[in-house]
């Protein structure tokens, strides 16, 4: 079959608190975010790229009318223009190496005495730091997982993923995806978006047949 030229377009994934899909892994992690604005301290979620931790900040954002940066774009002139009560969540502070300028930012959000969050892969307390009074406020944070990988998380995952998109399939396609790829929501999103561009060039459906051919493709 002959592919057609496709064009191309910025997918808009729903990111309110209620798109997001709550199982057994991140269920901490959600009740932090609901729990908002009753925070006592700063507080982390972690996981893998993929794993929902920029919905919940949105989601977190759309509550409190934070600002959202991530750990590179940090510095004190940002947190010197921040108002009292004005709330603040720091994006992939594990995603780089660590930098004075970034660790003395951190550090004032700390100094501030207001409840912040922030996030990263790993737990917060493993964060390197440069400044090693910051690496003993990192390791007092109370850091949520946000990914234990399990069929039915995987599966809603993918779902939502094909619904971003507004592409109806098959369980049956959804149950070869959880069953061949990596178990990463990263793999998913990955299979998805190829899934999708592969359908729109052969102006096909999304069935078994198309993922095995991504998965496995002819030799």
């Amino acid at each position: 079959m002959v592919s057609q030229l496709t064009l191309s377009w910025e997918m808009s994934p729903a990111l309110g608190r209620g798109d997001f899909i709550v199982g057994a892994g991140n269920r901490e992690a959600v009740a932090l975010i609901d729990n908002w604005p009753n925070w006592a301290a700063p507080a982390a979620i972690h996981g893998p790229a993929g794993s929902g931790k920029s919905h919940l900040v949105a989601a977190w954002a759309a509550a409190s009318n934070a600002k959202v940066l991530t750990g590179a774009a940090l510095s004190l002139e940002t947190v010197a223009t921040l108002g009292a009560q004005d709330a603040i969540a720091v994006e992939d502070v594990d995603s780089a190496l660590p930098s004075d300028i970034r660790d003395r930012a951190i550090f004032a959000l700390f100094e501030r005495g207001m409840p912040f969050l922030l996030t990263g892969r790993e737990p917060v307390a493993t964060w390197p730091t440069v400044l090693p009074d910051l690496a003993s406020r990192f390791c007092a944070v109370l850091s949520f997982p946000l990914w234990a990988p399990d069929d039915a998380l995987l599966a809603a995952i993918a779902r939502k993923l094909f619904a971003d998109r507004q592409l109806q399939v098959p369980e049956a396609v959804i149950a070869q995806m959880i069953v061949s790829l990596e178990r990463s929501p990263a793999a998913i999103r990955d299979l998805v978006a190829r899934a999708d561009a592969r359908a729109l060039a052969e102006k096909r459906a999304v069935t078994t047949a198309l993922i095995r051919d991504l998965i496995s493709p002819p030799s």
